[in-house]
């Protein structure tokens, strides 16, 4: 008996060391507890609770990869005032990235600070900070980004920040900081700010790379100060411009043939289709016809309408329907959905749905409380169809189609793809239709198979959501590799049980996809596919680098902090427990708050630029959020 005790105690340690059970970093779980009990915070944001996993559960927390350290610490917009509780934060000694922006924090820059080491990405800006700059900025070798602009700091800019070799971004605007601007020769700044301070004197010759408005509203010599900067154009001789080069102008006529080519295979392809009228358009042309044959032979004249919905200003039956020109969008998991072009000119999408196993009387009602649901950011229901054979829903046509095709299409010279703006639109958007769907019917409307497939953009580009309603219709136990789909909550193993958990399980991914640009689920080589939130926890919790975000991203300016708060919003809604996933409420608040700040930010700074020069450097931004 003892023997098997002593067995049975070695594997599960055995168990523990492999799977990481009970790994908790206790003394920075200790530090952060202290942290959140001495300093003034807003209850409803922080989840942090002593019984719960810091690595796991906490929201903006993020540990290393065997959860033995606290790496970063992402409290942006979260309710917290007052001064930063002394020996807290400063113990956290493998702590990377601290970004504590758009709080009311008060007080002087926080001196236990100089104890991270190891301190890479500092975002303190839109605080109430005051008092001097660190004097010896050489403590944090590996800082990247430093961003603490929008405080009361004074005093002047030390001049130990030329010795950060890493430093990538310096942002200081919106301070009383005094005296000369220092000589700060770090040649992989890329980006500076120092706009609205009390700096005199003039601009160092290595800073003179910057454009002038980095330097507006300050008291700089105007014979010194930077003149506005323009691209360097090159004048090419007379010689150069006489003529095209014999390469140029052999590529324009090889180019020309190509084009011809093309043009030519273009119209053949084009004669064929008329001709044949398209496989999969006479594919679907020809089931649609015995479809309605079969109906008008086994069922009544009435069976044959189409129940349209208050305020739809269609207008046709189902023999209008089956006569029109269809052409396949898509497959999904709930059925097929074609492209129809009425006779009248009308363009509806028409989802034939498969594998419904609820009887007529639940079909109809589940299907009336969805064709109810007017919401800028659901997709409304038009009209459905039903009968034994064939169950339809009609919904408007998005000619853009889906964020999945916009995000995963293919990528090269001539795609538009999706900027930060459009993302983060689509984020709210989705964000706000969860949440509507979520309060309907005493929180009984779950949508249940939420993906970027079913995500469009309505007139104002915001995501909006379409198969509203359509996962308790179908039948109960999904395919093996529809339960993988990589959308799916662990917890779902039944379409029909989902939970409004899980829509934020699902909402989350979304998230990671839209940082990523990658898909729930992709190939890495052979039979290897990787699961993008296991993916990106693992990167975030080794090194915390830009490897995480979509390449198209990084080309966008200034959105670094902003990216890094939507990828807070995301991992907090893909944690395994469903109970300690955030509402969707709330994450509506969250994902709405990454845009009100990031336009009251730039607000605050182009109004302070405008006064002091003619010609500010600035994204516009909407300062009101229409759905």
């Amino acid at each position: 008996m003892g023997k098997k005790l002593g067995l049975l105690f070695t594997f599960f340690m055995i168990g523990a060391m492999f799977f990481g059970v009970g790994a908790e970093p206790v003394e920075d779980k200790q530090a952060l507890l202290d942290f959140y009990h001495n300093i003034n915070h807003s209850s409803h944001y922080l989840n942090w609770d002593k019984s719960s996993s810091v690595c796991k559960s906490w929201i903006g927390v993020t540990c290393n990869t065997d959860q033995s350290k606290v790496t970063a610490l992402l409290l942006s917009t979260a309710g917290l005032s007052g001064p930063i509780p002394p020996n807290t934060l400063s113990r956290l000694s493998a702590l990377q990235t601290v970004s504590l922006a758009s709080n009311g924090i008060t007080g002087s820059f926080p001196s236990g600070f100089s104890q991270l080491k190891n301190l890479s990405y500092l975002y303190l800006q839109f605080n109430k900070f005051s008092g001097p700059l660190p004097l010896d900025f050489s403590v944090w070798k590996n800082l990247t980004i430093a961003n603490l602009s929008n405080n009361s700091f004074n005093g002047s800019i030390p001049f130990s920040v030329s010795n950060l070799t890493h430093l990538s971004s310096l942002v200081l605007a919106n301070n009383y900081l005094s005296g000369e601007i220092p000589d700060l020769n770090v040649p992989v700044l890329q980006e500076l700010n120092l706009a609205n301070n009390n700096l005199n004197g003039v601009v160092p010759k290595s800073l003179k790379r910057f454009p002038s408005w980095a330097f507006s509203g300050n008291n700089l010599t105007s014979t010194h100060a930077l003149a506005p900067s323009l691209p360097v154009q090159s004048h090419p001789t007379r010689k150069k411009s006489k003529g095209l080069k014999e390469s140029a102008l052999l590529g324009i006529i090889i180019g020309g043939c190509v084009v011809a080519l093309a043009l030519i295979a273009a119209f053949v392809i084009v004669c064929r289709y008329e001709k044949h009228g398209g496989e999969d358009g006479l594919q679907a042309k020809s089931q649609k016809r015995k479809v309605s044959t079969r109906i008008e032979g086994s069922e009544s004249r009435d069976s044959n309408k189409i129940v349209f919905f208050e305020g739809c200003n269609l207008a046709f039956d189902l023999e209008d329907l089956l006569r029109a020109s269809a052409e396949v969008l898509g497959k999904g998991t709930f059925g097929t959905v074609y492209k129809a072009a009425l006779e009248d000119a009308t363009t509806v999408a028409v989802k034939r749905l498969k594998d419904v196993t609820v009887g007529k009387r639940e079909f109809e009602q589940q299907t009336e409380m969805v064709g109810r649901i007017r919401h800028d950011n659901v997709v409304a229901l038009r009209a459905y169809y039903y009968s034994k054979e064939e169950k339809l829903m009609v919904y408007d046509y998005y000619e853009q189609g889906s964020v999945s095709a916009m995000l995963h299409g293919k990528r090269g010279e001539g795609r538009i793809s999706l900027d930060w703006d459009s993302r983060l639109k689509i984020a709210i958007g989705v964000a706000r239709g969860i949440a509507h769907l979520h309060a309907q019917h005493g929180g009984k409307l779950i949508h249940g198979n939420i993906k970027a497939s079913n995500i469009f953009l309505n007139s104002q580009e915001y995501g909006c959501l379409s198969d509203v309603g359509l996962a308790t219709l179908m039948s109960p136990t999904p395919p093996p590799a529809l339960r993988a789909a990589g959308y799916r909550a662990l917890e779902v193993t039944d379409t029909r049980k989902a939970t409004p958990a899980s829509d934020v399980y699902s909402f989350g991914v979304l998230l990671l996809e839209l940082l990523t640009g990658r898909s729930p689920l992709h190939a890495k080589g052979g039979d290897e596919v990787v699961h993008l939130v296991r993916w990106v926890n693992s990167v975030v919790r080794e090194e915390w680098t830009a490897e995480v975000f979509d390449v198209e991203l990084l080309r966008c300016p200034n959105i670094e902090e902003e990216m890094v708060e939507m990828l807070q919003v995301g991992l907090a809604c893909v944690v395994r427990t469903p109970d300690q996933r955030p509402k969707m409420a709330e994450v509506v608040r969250m994902v709405e708050e990454i845009r009100r700040v990031n336009t009251e930010n730039r607000s605050s700074t182009e109004s302070r630029s405008e006064a002091s020069t003619p010609t500010p450097h600035a994204i516009g931004t909407p300062t009101s959020f229409p759905q």
